[in-house]
């Protein structure tokens, strides 16, 4: 296949198991490899309702949605020689029973999404190759890696802070760290309305399985 929209290239799919609950997110060539191998089926909603495609079911409603031009702005497209098919939101493993592990991996991609690239001392968004991380309270004082003493900070504010307590630096926190109940980088993809679907299996749930 070959794709339509380079950004198609970019979008996510979420993946439910056998029970419609949310297991991981794959990106659009695993998910149609999903759906071609007969793995997963489609779980597509509207007014509210669920409404399951196998792969040609899904073809069939993507032409017709292109026929009579009832494409959604946020809709993703994808080309092969015969048919065009719209990019799923959601799928649901056949096979698959099992649920992901209730824990969000501390790292600095996710400690940067918590914080949505705010300096949690100026308050300034930086680019992420301007931005690291500092520990409240510094690890030469007995500060632990841990989410609730992990922030990002520019360098100029990490620096000015040193190896002191923000209140020895005369620093002030713009919020108090915490452990996040779910992904950082799932909540920055629901702030987008391509993926407003996702909402229906997520927000009920405490799920925190990485983005891949």
């Amino acid at each position: 296949m070959s794709i339509v929209d380079s950004s198609a290239l970019n979008a996510s799919v979420l993946v439910l198991n056998r029970h419609y609950m949310a297991v991981h997110v794959v990106n659009v060539r695993r998910a149609f490899g999903l759906l071609i191998n007969c793995l997963a089926e489609v779980i597509h909603i509207e007014d509210g309702s669920y409404t399951n495609y196998d792969f040609q079911s899904w073809r069939e409603i993507s032409e017709l949605k292109k026929n009579f031009k009832e494409q959604s702005p946020h809709d993703d497209w994808i080309r092969s020689v015969n048919f065009e098919v719209c990019v799923p939101r959601v799928l649901r493993l056949l096979y698959y029973d099992r649920l992901p592990k209730q824990k969000v991996r501390l790292n600095r991609r996710n400690i940067f999404a918590r914080d949505a690239n705010l300096c949690q001392y100026c308050g300034k968004r930086f680019a992420t190759s301007e931005l690291s991380l500092d520990h409240v309270v510094p690890t030469c004082r007995g500060g632990e890696t841990t989410w609730e003493n992990l922030v990002c900070a520019c360098v100029r504010c990490n620096v000015r802070k040193g190896g002191r307590t923000p209140q020895e630096a005369g620093m002030k926190l713009i919020k108090k760290p915490i452990r996040p109940k779910r992904s950082p980088m799932l909540t920055i993809k629901l702030g987008n309305p391509k993926y407003a679907s996702w909402k229906s299996f997520l927000d009920q749930a405490y799920w925190s399985v990485d983005l891949k």
